[in-house]
């Protein structure tokens, strides 16, 4: 699945099947619904997951959380914008093959 496939599919009322935990998160937090977007990131506790809890709690803006969980996953702090920052996020996720082909 490429980048443009992926944003695509937001439109759709559920994500694609086949898709990492982490992506499933930004996923839900494309279409809005960050608590979703959250219990997806921490459903495992690897490095994606990590990076992807670290940007949601940035967007939160509770910064010291987001701090502690880009320390957790080895990442510096982001100075990206948010929106950067997910396509950042999404893209080096795709290219890792966490998620199927449609």
């Amino acid at each position: 699945m490429d980048l443009q496939t992926f944003r695509d599919s937001i439109a759709k009322p559920q994500p694609p099947a086949g898709l990492s935990a982490a992506l499933q998160a930004l996923w839900w937090d494309a279409k809005g619904d960050w608590n979703n977007a959250h219990e997806r990131a921490q459903e495992h506790d690897d490095k994606a997951g990590m990076h992807v809890h670290a940007y949601l709690h940035r967007k939160e803006g509770d910064q010291s959380n987001a701090e502690y969980w880009y320390r957790r996953c080895r990442a510096a702090p982001s100075t990206l914008s948010l929106d950067e920052e997910w396509e950042e996020l999404a893209q080096a996720l795709l290219q890792q093959g966490q998620a199927v082909n449609p």
